[in-house]
């Protein structure tokens, strides 16, 4: 080959290459611009409160709040396998139908369309201040939810003794534990129900034997926890007629409301009259 085309190639190649190391330089030097840019942008909000969290971690625990029949009916079928698994109850699906309706009014939030697990939201934000944000908010929420089905089972076990006291009361001679001091047997008969601890109630327009007043004790009673998880008392109260009656009310009430008006207000509240006038 001429020496001349051998230098000829040897020169285009060198161009070349020297093209291309300054193309690699230039674009090497674009993406470092733009990371700086990106890295600046970032640590203006680093450390900072996303605007969203608020709003969202309110809605979260006002849902969770207002769910309570639903967690406590899912904690009921959950069983024994809640041991086994995370130990959210409702916890989750909270947060994802709170993300979903977050993201509707704000567009710019990650969508969970097509993916609708609260494990996705982790992946999808990437920033360690948001991601440190949705545990903050899961771990409250996790804690709301523990207490709401402590206090269900603590009325749980009120309700057992509570009707176990009843029931063992009832012996043979068809004796009833007083409701209001938990002590005494009440005396029941054609005229009145009376117990020593003050308990004095006419029945003579409207006679009620042992096992109707177990039976209403007991209906009353877990009426009222279906409802409510605090412990109901029970208390004499007087009509305007000056008569006397069996009066349950929650610590938590609002004042003295029959039963059908309690249903439908569904008020975590209850008070209502055990009379036989």
């Amino acid at each position: 080959m001429p020496e001349s085309c051998t230098q000829t190639s040897g020169s285009t190649s060198g161009r070349c290459s020297g093209f291309l190391s300054s193309a690699a330089r230039t674009a090497t030097l674009y993406i470092d611009k733009v990371m700086d840019a990106l890295h600046r942008h970032r640590s203006l909000y680093k450390g900072t409160t996303p605007p969203w969290k608020e709003t969202y971690r309110k809605r979260c625990v006002e849902r969770l709040k207002n769910s309570r029949s639903r967690l406590l009916e899912k904690y009921r079928q959950m069983g024994e396998s809640l041991k086994t698994g995370s130990g959210c109850v409702l916890v989750q699906e909270v947060m994802e139908e709170e993300w979903s309706a977050l993201q509707v009014a704000n567009q710019r939030l990650p969508s969970l369309r097509g993916k609708g697990c609260i494990r996705d939201m982790y992946s999808i934000l990437q920033e360690s201040d948001e991601l440190a944000v949705l545990e903050e908010i899961q771990q409250e929420l996790m804690s709301q939810e523990l207490s709401i089905i402590e206090e269900y089972e603590k009325s749980l076990q009120y309700e057992e003794c509570y009707l176990s006291s009843v029931v063992e009361g009832l012996d043979e001679e068809k004796r009833v534990i007083c409701p209001v001091c938990r002590v005494n047997h009440l005396t029941i008969n054609t005229h009145f129900i009376f117990c020593e601890c003050g308990v004095h109630i006419d029945t003579r327009q409207g006679s009620v034997t042992p096992e109707q007043l177990q039976s209403l004790l007991e209906s009353r009673v877990s009426e009222h926890m279906e409802q409510c998880p605090h412990n109901p008392a029970f208390s004499l109260a007087s009509s305007v007629e000056g008569c006397a009656s069996l009066l349950m009310s929650c610590p938590v009430s609002l004042g003295l409301q029959s039963v059908t008006r309690l249903r439908e207000k569904q008020l975590h509240t209850s008070s209502f009259v055990i009379s036989t006038a």
